[in-house]
Order: C-alpha cells, then sequence, then structure tokens
C-alpha cells in the first residue's frame, strides 16, 4: 500500500492525516474514538483504484492538535459552521471539488454536520455504528449536560471516578460488556480520561439536525449507506428506523458483528454497493 503521512496546518487545528489510495473519486475518512487516521486503510485492496482516501486524525488523537488547546477553548465547544470552515479550506488546498465522507462511530457527527452543512459538496454519505442518530442518554448528559459535563470533568481528573462510573453504566445495562471493554482501554490513564473529557465537550455541539440532514441528502440526491452491526448494544439497528426510510434510496447494511465492525466482511459489503 502507497500510503503518505501530511499536516495540514490551519488557524484551528494543525490536522494530521494519511493519504492512499489512487483513484479519481475523494474519499474523507473520519475514525471512531480511540482510533486514528489510518482505521479504514483495509479498504485499500478493495477500493484503492476507486477511490483517494484521506484518514484524519480528529481531535485530540493521536498527531492531530489544536491551535489553541486550553481548557477554556475547549469549554467553549467546536461550532458546526467551524468545523464546515476547516474542511471547505483542506478541500482548496488539495483541490478537491466533490467528496463523499465515510465515518465509524464518533466520527459520524464530523461527517454528518458536512452532509447538513456543504451537502452540495458531497456525493456518498456513509456512516457506520452511527452515534450521529443516537449518541445515548449518558453521553449525551456528560457532554451537553452543564452539570453533567462538570460531573465529567471532574471524574477526568480522579484516579478512579470515571471507571467507577463505567462499571456502573454496565450494572444497570447502559453498556454491554464489549462495550465496557472498549471503553476501558480508551480511559486506563489520566492522559486517556482527559482526552475523553475533551473530546466529549469540544464536540457537543455537533449535534444531528435530523430535519436538516434528511432535506440535505435528498435534496443533492446523496447516495446514503447506514451500516450495522447485528449484535451492537451500543448503536443498534433500530436507531435508524425514524430516519432511513425518509432518505431517498438510502441503503441499509447489517453484519453479523458487534460495535468492532471495521473488518474484512466490512470492507467487502461496503465494496459491493460502491462498484
Amino acid at each position: 500500500m502507497n500510503m503518505t503521512e501530511h499536516f495540514f496546518n490551519h488557524p484551528l487545528v494543525n490536522l494530521h492525516y494519511y493519504k492512499f489510495g489512487q483513484g479519481d473519486k475523494v474519499m474523507l475518512c473520519f475514525h471512531g474514538y480511540g482510533m486514528h487516521g489510518k482505521q479504514f486503510t483495509l479498504l485499500e485492496p478493495y477500493l484503492g483504484n476507486e477511490y483517494t482516501f484521506y484518514g484524519f486524525d480528529l481531535f485530540f488523537h493521536k498527531q492531530t492538535v489544536l491551535n489553541n488547546n486550553s481548557i477554556e477553548v475547549i469549554k467553549r465547544g467546536l461550532r458546526k459552521a467551524e468545523l464546515k470552515d476547516l474542511f471547505i479550506d483542506f478541500c482548496k488546498d488539495q483541490s478537491i471539488n466533490k467528496f463523499s465522507v465515510l465515518a465509524y462511530s464518533m466520527g459520524t457527527h464530523y461527517a454528518t454536520t458536512l452532509a447538513e452543512q456543504i451537502p452540495e459538496r458531497i456525493e456518498e454519505y456513509i456512516v457506520t455504528a452511527p452515534a450521529c442518530l443516537k449518541p445515548g442518554a449518558v453521553v449525551a448528559f456528560l457532554s451537553r449536560n452543564k452539570l453533567g459535563n462538570k460531573l465529567l470533568e471532574k471524574l477526568a481528573l480522579s484516579d478512579k471516578g470515571m471507571l467507577n462510573l463505567l462499571n456502573l453504566c454496565r450494572k444497570f445495562g447502559f453498556v454491554d460488556d464489549k462495550g465496557h471493554e472498549i471503553l476501558h482501554r480508551e480511559i486506563a490513564t489520566y492522559e486517556l480520561r482527559y482526552s475523553f473529557y475533551a473530546c466529549a465537550t469540544f464536540l457537543r455541539e455537533l449535534k444531528t439536525d435530523f430535519k436538516q440532514l434528511v432535506e440535505s441528502l435528498n435534496d443533492q440526491n446523496i447516495k446514503s449507506i447506514f451500516i450495522f452491526g447485528k449484535r451492537d448494544s451500543m448503536y443498534p439497528p433500530s436507531i435508524a428506523n425514524k430516519i432511513v426510510p425518509k432518505i431517498k434510496g438510502a441503503t441499509t447494511i447489517i453484519l453479523d458483528e458487534n460495535h468492532e465492525m471495521i473488518k474484512s466482511d466490512f470492507a467487502k459489503a461496503l465494496t459491493e454497493v460502491l462498484v
């Protein structure tokens, strides 16, 4: 695989990304929480002749760093227009006109914001384990509720607070054993817990406007693909029941997977509907 690494230095952020594939079409890729811009490189053998992929390290992940990383900026949060402007500027720098978006879990908030804000630039909208459709009551409380976010801040700065909260969420069924295992890996150290707090807090404004999303996808005839894991209790297929029927020609794919589904079956299934 011929993959290269780059930085796009923007007033908001020094954005690190990977470029792979050599196709004429462009795919902007947004990974899941705790992952990185290489998450979708498994698609290169399948779709690398059709697409050129740009896989970004998202905010508070790996080598991407805000130019102002202060707690004040994190608490103010990221506006949808700011994210739109970042990627308009990126596309201008790379001479990209039209592009598709591919996202997994947390990354679906990024892809959905672009679909809402600049649908005229988007050819395909592909979301996997779409947290954008239903982020969950606990996440919404900790990120968007003022009291909940203050609680998250205190938990993130404590040694065992977030670990105890995670165990409580499993006890009451908010996350299953697999979800608990995934999240536990991501909050095992102070640095990881702080990143979790920063990520949840900074991105809280990227809340899906369902009316706008449906209108954008339909008005621009954007090919829309929703991918779920049959055994994913965090983002089960049922969360799409209200929105997918409203989107013209939307495709739903259900894989025999849990939440960790970016594997060969995912690549094969996506290839079948894109090529």
